[in-house]
């Protein structure tokens, strides 16, 4: 196949369908570590699986205040096996060592450093993970294939409880930012994992620092308010795009304004899935899994 300029798929954060559960194949083996990356200054907590020497790498990045480990329903799916699968928690969640500086630009070069340094070909993002994703392919730091999960790219894709409580963390301090995490756990009783898969993400969400949470949602907050015309600077990326967003058809991914950019660019597709699935990398392996071969086979 002819080496494309690069290639993007956003798929719905609440999506479901054939093997949405991870089924028998799933073997939670893959235990995280953090290690200083040649080449890249923050230190990185990551979780790898697939042959070290594989031809091709897949770079995932975890949503807001979840860890690598949320990708292991991915990791264990058959299709990726030939695949090296690096898996990161985002500095300042899920208890890893917080950046400098929490703005998105910030979180775009110092997550293409680490792509850089593994030697990522595509570059897998959901939730928070798909906003620094986007932010290095429309600033030019990652030019490979990359699948946005789940994204939001206005605050209207967010609930408006959610915003609310982002900003009273202003005021608050860091109560907002441990109400949210307290909440947590009774979210993920609708998620249909196992009990064992379920406590561990509990222990995940556990480990995320208040103060940290805080100052990260903030930085977020402000970038969805940021009207810096995203459609467009998607499209004029040259990157191939698949869109499938949170609801149905585009309000989800672009204000009005830009959803006719949106149809008229050559580089995107509208992809839309069926259901409703909140932890879409725990709940959705197979179906990421075979976005992710498509990716993978657009280099």
């Amino acid at each position: 196949m002819q080496r494309q300029p690069g290639a993007v798929l956003l798929l719905a954060q609440r999506s479901s369908g054939d093997g949405a559960h991870p089924g028998s194949n799933f073997t939670p083996s893959a235990r995280a570590h953090r290690s200083r990356v040649l080449g890249v200054a923050h230190e990185w907590e990551l979780v790898q699986s697939g042959p070290p020497d594989a031809r091709r790498t897949v770079l995932l990045l975890p949503g807001g205040m979840c860890s690598a480990r949320s990708y292991a329903e991915v990791m264990a799916e058959p299709a990726l096996a030939g695949i090296r699968l690096v898996a990161a928690t985002m500095p300042g969640h899920a208890g890893a060592p917080p950046p400098e500086d929490f703005s998105t630009d910030e979180y775009a070069r110092i997550t293409a450093e680490l792509a850089k340094s593994v030697q990522a070909d595509v570059v897998v993002g959901f939730s928070m993970g798909a906003m620094v994703t986007y932010e290095m392919v429309v600033s030019g730091a990652f030019s490979g294939p990359v699948v946005l999960l789940g994204s939001s790219f206005s605050p209207p894709d967010e609930p408006t409880a959610f915003r609310a409580m982002i900003r009273l963390g202003s005021v608050l301090g860091n109560l907002p930012a441990i109400v949210l995490k307290k909440g947590v756990p009774a979210m993920m009783k609708k998620a249909e994992l196992p009990p064992d898969r379920k406590e561990a993400l509990k222990a995940d969400f556990a480990l995320n620092n208040p103060s940290d949470m805080r100052l990260g949602l903030q930085a977020y907050l402000r970038w969805l308010k940021r009207d810096d015309d995203r459609a467009r600077r998607l499209c004029e990326a040259g990157v191939p795009a698949w869109n499938a967003p949170k609801h149905s058809p585009l309000h989800a991914l672009v204000p009005d304004h830009e959803q006719d950019v949106v149809e008229d660019c050559p580089h995107v597709r509208v992809v839309t899935l069926p259901g409703e699935v909140f932890f879409l990398p725990n709940e959705a392996p197979k179906a990421i899994a075979d976005v992710v071969v498509e990716a993978v086979a657009a280099i």
